[in-house]
C-alpha cells in the first residue's frame, strides 16, 4: 500500500484517501500516536465498536468518535471531505474562498466557510520565538477610503484610516509571525517584539517612530523616506514580500476580511509561508497533527 510520504499530486492524494475507513485510520494514527485515550476523561483504556466508527471509554462509559474534542467536533461531514479541504487550503498559495472550497468539496458555502475557519483555528501560530536576523514591519489591510460610499468615509487620519493594522516579524531563517494589533504605536509593537524575538538578536526596521529607542536588540533602521531601502545587509524586503502575498490573497481571493476574523486569515498565510520548503505530504501531515491536538470550535462561538 502506498505511504502518505509518497504523495506528490492531488490525483495520488485522492487515490490513497479513496474511502472513509482509510481516512479514519490515518487520523487515528495521529490522534493516538502516544497511546489511546478517552477525550472526555483522559482514561487510557477504550473499546472500539466493530464498525470502527465509534469508541467507548472503559472508565466513564461515554461514547466518542475519532474527531471528538477536536475542531472537527461531532461533525456530520465525512473525514474524506475534511481531508480534501485540508489539501486545498494548504496548497493554494493565496488561499481559497469558502465559495470555491464548497464547490470542490461538495458542500454549501456556509459549511465551506465554517470548514475554512476551523482549519485556520487548528493551524494558528504558536508561542515560539524567532532567532537570527529578524525583519519587522507593520501594514494596514482594508479598502481605501476614497473607494467607500461617501457616508461611510471617516474623513480623518492617514492612509490607515478605517483599515486593520497588522504587525509582522520575519526571521531571515524563514519563519514569519504576524499579529493583528490595536494600533502601531511604540506601546503596541515593542512588547510584541520582546515577546516573540530572542533577546540580543539583530532587528531591522524602517524609520517608523514606534521603533525609536528599541532596547534589547541590535537594531538597524532603514530610512525609506530618504529613498533608502537597503543599507548593507539591512532591509525589510522579506517581511514586505509576506505582506505582498497576503494582500494578493486579500484582493484576489477573499476580497474582504472582517476585523473579527482577520487574525485567522493571518494565521493561515503565516502557516503556508512557514511550511513552504516542505513537501506537500509533510504539510498535510502537519495540519492533521495540529487538528488531532486542537480544541473544539463550536459554530456559535465562531460567530459570537
Amino acid at each position: 500500500m502506498k505511504n502518505v510520504t509518497d504523495f506528490e499530486t492531488l490525483a495520488e492524494f485522492l487515490e490513497h484517501f479513496n474511502d472513509e475507513q482509510t481516512c479514519r485510520e490515518h487520523f487515528a494514527a495521529f490522534r493516538f500516536r502516544n497511546g489511546e485515550y478517552c477525550p472526555h476523561c483522559g482514561h487510557g483504556k477504550i473499546y472500539a465498536f466493530n464498525s470502527g466508527k465509534r469508541y467507548r471509554c472503559a472508565a466513564c462509559k461515554k461514547d466518542f468518535t475519532i474527531v471528538t474534542g477536536t475542531v472537527f467536533g461531532e461533525t456530520k461531514l465525512p473525514l474524506r471531505k475534511w481531508f480534501i479541504a485540508i489539501y486545498l487550503l494548504s496548497t493554494t498559495i493565496k488561499g481559497i474562498s469558502s465559495v470555491q472550497l464548497a464547490k470542490h468539496v461538495g458542500v454549501t458555502q456556509k459549511t465551506g466557510w465554517f470548514m475554512d475557519h476551523r482549519l485556520r483555528e487548528a493551524i494558528k501560530q504558536n508561542g515560539g520565538r524567532l532567532f537570527g536576523t529578524v525583519e519587522c514591519d507593520e501594514t494596514f489591510v482594508g479598502g481605501l477610503e476614497r473607494n467607500k460610499h461617501r457616508k461611510l468615509r471617516k474623513h480623518a487620519g492617514t492612509g490607515g484610516t478605517g483599515k486593520t493594522p497588522i504587525f509582522g516579524m520575519k526571521s531571515r531563517r524563514g519563519a514569519v509571525k504576524a499579529q493583528v494589533v490595536h494600533g502601531v504605536s511604540k506601546l503596541n509593537l515593542q512588547p510584541l517584539m520582546e515577546q516573540h524575538i530572542v533577546e540580543g538578536e539583530k532587528v531591522y526596521t524602517d524609520s517608523w517612530v514606534a521603533y525609536n529607542n528599541l532596547k534589547g536588540f541590535r537594531h538597524t533602521v532603514v530610512n525609506h523616506s530618504d529613498g533608502n531601502y537597503v543599507q548593507g545587509d539591512a532591509h525589510t524586503n522579506g517581511i514586505e514580500s509576506f505582506w505582498a502575498l497576503f494582500k494578493r490573497g486579500y484582493h484576489g481571493v477573499y476580497h474582504w476580511m472582517s476585523r473579527k476574523h482577520m487574525q485567522r486569515y493571518v494565521d493561515e498565510f503565516a502557516f503556508r509561508w512557514n511550511v513552504r520548503p516542505a513537501k506537500q505530504e509533510a504539510v498535510f501531515g502537519n495540519v492533521v497533527e495540529c487538528i488531532a491536538e486542537s480544541s473544539p470550535l463550536p459554530y456559535k462561538e465562531l460567530i459570537a
